[in-house]
């Protein structure tokens, strides 16, 4: 260090506060040297002298220490668990692309979004998609003062003090907005993983899988200083809410958030056509194999921020990026049997139980079969697939991951198809309940017909409700329901919210089930007591009718705002004529299949009783109707007809939406508004007819101030 230090008993608190000043300047100054500029000053050796400096000094003058000093990257006191942090701007996940047509599609799908032609400019930003754990950082004042996980793209966790052991996240910021969420993907280099799960064998304890999984592990743990000693790093590649744009396209903000000091992908380009963006893809594929961490794609943004903002989100992905995915890595091994799995809606699945074998760097064991169709060689169709080739137990078989996530089943070697191997007979009876499983025309699928009798339905029903877009009650996992459901525990949703009363004192107490203590049964009553109050769409999503994903249930909750409404609505729909169900099947994106499934649920007596039973146990909350400031159609509904000549259909819908208004697909004597464009037709017609106000594309636009 260069002199002797004096004692911190010597000091004054202002020599103290002098001294540690310039410690911290010299050991920030260290940091970016060896993290983000790859260029040393010092050795580890000096680097923890001034580390260990800084904390006595922070240790003798309690009153110096503060949140963002480096001495916090050693870590902090473990923590009880992680709190729930509420993301002010959702995280999305990606929508994906597995070959160069599917690239091509996107291009003209945001064209025609947009209503530009195919000679019309449009670059795209290209960057490998890093296979990692997705952080976001919010900084205020130029200081981190929050770190989340994804969750599940609203909600994630709080693991702020693990992300200050992160050395390439910086604690502040220099000439940053006063509002930066910066988000990126926290990852490991195959060298420190490499590393890692030397040290972690050497001591005896579990090794890691891959980067990934050991990336997610370390920064999840509720000891930081285990986070500490793991080598985590961080690319910065997007931004949540700012509070000052950071540049006007995707590329200019990425060197923004490099020149803040964030690391960023080297490999990020900007393309101008699709050619070049396949070229990119194609380049990057082949440096795979050489790069020091894990990709599995590459991802294209519009690179205008601007016409990012026109293009907007789907209700889980964005209009204005998609993830193209590298092919996915195969292996072949045998295949020792074919087992029947049940799902929440009556679903025969074929699975494939393997001879363990790695793929893409996981071990696999069980495959998807998809159904008995893809078993016997054949598409939905009849047409074959794989030649002809069916599967059959014993078959050598050629494996892949799907995405790099599901494992599937893609070839069988007839060449080492053991002797007196069978066809496989698909069964006609559900494995668990023994009712008849009918294949109805025009589906996929075989179904069990047991309804609320079959015990695989009803688990797998109870799963989904606890599933993380669900309800996310933490501690109850698949695992805990099966148990909980085998000894009558619970049987519907609404008994999960009676297990405390039931089952939290007297002769039969959680705490002394096998796997449980006393404290785990505390936590999963609190976590219970937290989700009574829930939004209206995750309930719609939770009760895992058929047909209605996250996507649907969200439409849903939107329209009708609250649960009475709901429900009252899909009740006097049920004769599937009259206005309600006109409404119902006239919400874009709902339609008759989904409309259907609704009022079958609601119309069968026991499932209507267990849903009413569950209503009571909860406070759902009602959905605002989307409001925009001085906005001339919110909380209007409106109708467009024709053909418009200035904006897609696609893109008016979601410019209405956004302005607080509701588009719906017919007229009717709820419709406020039509805005109807040359060609219009029946609508325009009744909406006449109905004495509706009807306006052109142009009195549109003035309308909302795009004129």
């Amino acid at each position: 260090m260069g002199q002797a230090q004096t004692d911190t008993r010597e000091l004054t608190e202002a020599e103290a506060a002098a001294e540690l000043a310039a410690l911290r300047a010299r050991i920030e100054r260290a940091n970016a040297a060896y993290h983000r500029q790859d260029a040393p000053e010092i050795t580890d050796a000096e680097y923890d002298a001034l580390k260990a400096r800084a904390l006595a000094l922070e240790e003798a003058f309690p009153a110096l220490a503060t949140p963002e000093s480096p001495t916090r990257q050693v870590g902090a006191a473990p923590a009880e668990g992680f709190a729930r942090v509420r993301h002010r701007v959702r995280m999305y996940s990606l929508a994906n692309a597995f070959d160069d047509d599917e690239v091509a599609d996107f291009v003209r799908s945001v064209r025609a979004f947009l209503g530009m032609g195919e000679d019309a400019p449009l670059a795209f930003t290209a960057e490998p998609k890093i296979d990692g754990l997705s952080l976001s950082l919010r900084y205020e004042g130029g200081r981190l003062v929050q770190a989340a996980t994804r969750g599940d793209g609203q909600e994630g966790e709080n693991v702020t003090a693990n992300a200050l052991t992160v050395n390439d996240i910086p604690e502040r910021l220099e000439s940053a907005p006063d509002v930066l969420e910066v988000r990126g993907e926290v990852y490991m280099t195959h060298a420190d993983f490499a590393a890692l799960n030397a040290r972690q064998a050497a001591r005896g304890d579990k090794t890691f899988a891959n980067p990934r999984n050991a990336a997610a592990g370390s920064l999840r743990q509720l000891d930081a200083t285990i986070t500490a000693a793991r080598p985590l790093r961080f690319f910065a590649y997007a931004w949540g809410e700012v509070s000052a744009p950071l540049a006007e396209t995707q590329f200019a903000s990425i060197q923004r958030l490099k020149a803040l000091g964030f690391q960023t992908n080297p490999l990020t380009v900007r393309c101008a056509t699709v050619p070049e963006m396949l070229d990119h893809y194609a380049a990057v594929e082949q440096q795979r194999a050489t790069l020091d961490y894990d990709i599995d794609g590459v991802v294209y943004k519009v690179d205008d921020l601007a016409l990012q903002g026109r293009l907007g989100y789907r209700s889980t992905t964005p209009r204005w990026a998609i993830a193209h995915k590298f092919p996915a890595e195969t292996a072949w091994t045998r295949l020792e049997a074919i087992d029947i799995q049940v799902g929440r809606t009556g679903a025969l699945s074929p699975v494939a139980r393997l001879t363990p074998v790695t793929v893409g760097g996981v071990v696999v064991s069980n495959a998807t079969l998809h159904n008995e169709d893809y078993i016997a060689g054949r598409d939905a169709k009849g047409q074959p697939i794989r030649e002809g080739r069916d599967i059959r137990v014993g078959d050598w078989v050629q494996v892949y991951r799907a995405g790099d996530v599901i494992p599937k089943i893609a070839d069988v070697d007839l060449m080492k198809r053991p002797e007196g191997a069978e066809p496989y007979e698909f069964p006609t009876h559900c494995p668990a309940c023994g009712s008849e499983a009918i294949r109805e025309e025009g589906d996929a699928v075989r179904r069990c017909t047991g309804g609320l009798i079959c015990p695989a339905q009803a688990v797998e029903k109870l799963k989904h409700f606890v599933s993380r877009a669900a309800f996310d009650i933490e501690g109850l996992g698949a695992k805990q329901v099966e148990a909980l459901y085998a000894d009558g525990w619970i049987r519907e949703p609404a008994d999960i919210f009676d297990l405390e009363a039931r089952y939290g004192s007297g002769p039969r107490q959680l705490k002394n089930r096998e796997g449980w203590g006393d404290k785990s049964a505390k936590n999963l009553f609190q976590a219970i007591e937290e989700t009574r109050e829930i939004e209206l769409n995750r309930v719609i999503f939770a009760l895992g009718i058929r047909h209605i994903g996250e996507s649907a249930a969200q439409l849903l909750a939107r329209h009708y705002g609250s649960w009475a409404a709901f429900r009252s609505a899909v009740r006097e729909a049920e004769d599937r004529q009259g206005a309600a169900w006109e409404e119902l099947i006239d919400i874009d994106g709902i339609g008759v299949v989904m409309a259907e499934s609704l009022v079958t649920a609601f119309a069968q007596e026991r499932e209507r009783a267990s849903i009413d039973r569950l209503a009571e146990r909860l406070t759902i909350t009602d959905v605002a109707a989307p409001t925009a400031e001085g906005s001339p159609v919110a909380g209007k509904t409106l109708v467009f007809t024709g053909t418009l000549e200035k904006m897609s259909r696609a893109e008016a819908k979601a410019r209405a939406e956004a302005l607080g208004a509701k588009v719906s697909g017919s007229v009717s004597a709820k419709t406020d508004l039509v805005i109807a464009g040359p060609g219009a037709g029946s609508k325009a017609k009744k909406a006449a007819e109905l004495g509706i106000e009807t306006i052109d594309e142009d009195a549109w636009l003035r309308l909302i101030g795009a004129g």
